[in-house]
C-alpha cells in the first residue's frame, strides 16, 4: 500500500503545481490586459491632445511636425474623398435627419453629431 500512497501524494503534488501554474497564468493574463487597456486610453488621449493643438495652433504649427501635421490634413482630404465617393454609390435610402437640436458640436475636431462620442476622433462629445 506504500506504492499507491506514494503515487498519490505525487499525483497531488503535480495537481497542486498545476493549479498555481494556471493561477500565475490567469493573473499574467489579467495584467497583460489591464496594461493593454491603459495603452489604449493613453493612445486616445494622446490623439485627443495632438488634435486639439493642431486645431488650436493651426497657422503657427512647429516644423518638428509640420510634416506630420501634412499627413494627416492629406489623409483626412483623402478620407472626405472615400466617404463622398461612398455616398455616391450607396443606394438611395429613407431621408434621415438629425435633429439640430440634440446635434453638437466636437471640441477637438469640430464635426457636428448627436452621439456620446465624435464619429471622427472619438472624443466625448460634451453636455
Amino acid at each position: 500500500m506504500a506504492f499507491l500512497d506514494d503515487l498519490t501524494k505525487k499525483a497531488k503534488d503535480v495537481a497542486a503545481v498545476a493549479a498555481d501554474k494556471a493561477k500565475d497564468a490567469a493573473e499574467l493574463t489579467r495584467i497583460t490586459v489591464a496594461i493593454a487597456g491603459e495603452q489604449r486610453e493613453m493612445d486616445k488621449n494622446y490623439r485627443a491632445i495632438g488634435e486639439w493643438f493642431v486645431n488650436e495652433y493651426e497657422g503657427e504649427i512647429p516644423d518638428a511636425v509640420r510634416d506630420l501635421v501634412e499627413a494627416v490634413v492629406t489623409s483626412k482630404a483623402k478620407i472626405a474623398e472615400l466617404e463622398a465617393a461612398k455616398a455616391a454609390n450607396k443606394a438611395p435610402e429613407a431621408d434621415v435627419t438629425v435633429d439640430a437640436s440634440t446635434e453638437k458640436t466636437c471640441p477637438i475636431c469640430g464635426a457636428k453629431s448627436d452621439s456620446k462620442f465624435c464619429p471622427q476622433c472619438g472624443a466625448p462629445m460634451g453636455e
